[in-house]
């Protein structure tokens, strides 16, 4: 394995960030069990599809689309006016978990995108009540 490729390029560039992304809004949109981070997104779920794919371009070591796009992500900021607690953080990452289940790669990539959006997920929280 050649470790000074990009998280991007070893799971397989746009292609396989492509089908992870559609893999990931399919399973939030079809499972209840994630019900409440649905409910944080429109009903269109096209628009959201395409920027959490060219955000993951970039915070995986691809294209900065995003931030060519939009400019700095800015992810804390433009996610406050949403409770972001475990609950909701453990809803993200199902759906996370799904996507990554759905591509053809070896566990090891899988396993290293998953801990990197968990890390990101944690970042995001803003409620550490003890009841949501």
């Amino acid at each position: 394995m050649n470790t000074s490729e990009s998280l991007y390029e070893r799971l397989g560039g746009e292609v396989v960030l492509h089908k992870f992304v559609i893999h990931f809004y399919e399973y939030m949109d079809n499972t209840p069990d994630v019900a409440d981070v649905r409910s944080m997104h429109p009903d269109s779920l096209i628009s959201a599809t395409e920027k959490l794919f060219m955000f993951l371009s970039g915070m995986l070591g691809g294209p900065s689309l995003y931030m060519d796009e939009f400019g700095p992500p800015r992810l804390r900021r433009k996610h406050l006016h949403f409770t972001i607690g475990d609950k909701e953080r453990d809803q993200w990452l199902m759906c996370a978990q799904y996507a990554a289940n759905q591509l053809n790669i070896d566990e090891g990539l899988r396993d290293e995108l998953i801990d990197n959006l968990t890390a990101m997920a944690k970042h995001l929280q803003n409620f550490t009540g003890a009841e949501q």
